[in-house]
């Protein structure tokens, strides 16, 4: 499952140059994640790297984009045409 930035996100600007998909992008008030670009790291990383940064763990799954690990592993070869 994609994740997605809540309304707690303090625009630190940490997270979107640690997102190796290019997912993460300044929206009006805060960051947001494109869930067709989120692969939760899945093939760059153990660990969504977002998640791991973020100063006010405010980067939970999007119960809007649910997707197992193998359908972010071809999300993931799409993305990167591997």
């Amino acid at each position: 499952m994609a994740l997605l930035i809540t309304d707690e996100c303090i625009n630190c600007d940490v997270c979107e140059p640690a997102c190796p998909n290019e997912a993460i992008s300044e929206g009006e008030d805060i960051y947001v994640i494109d869930p067709d670009l989120c692969t939760e790291c899945v093939g760059h990383f153990d660990e969504p790297q977002c998640v791991v940064i973020c100063p006010v763990d405010c980067i939970p799954k999007d119960p809007d984009h649910v997707e197992t690990d193998s359908d972010l592993l071809a999300k993931y070869k799409r993305i990167t045409g591997q």
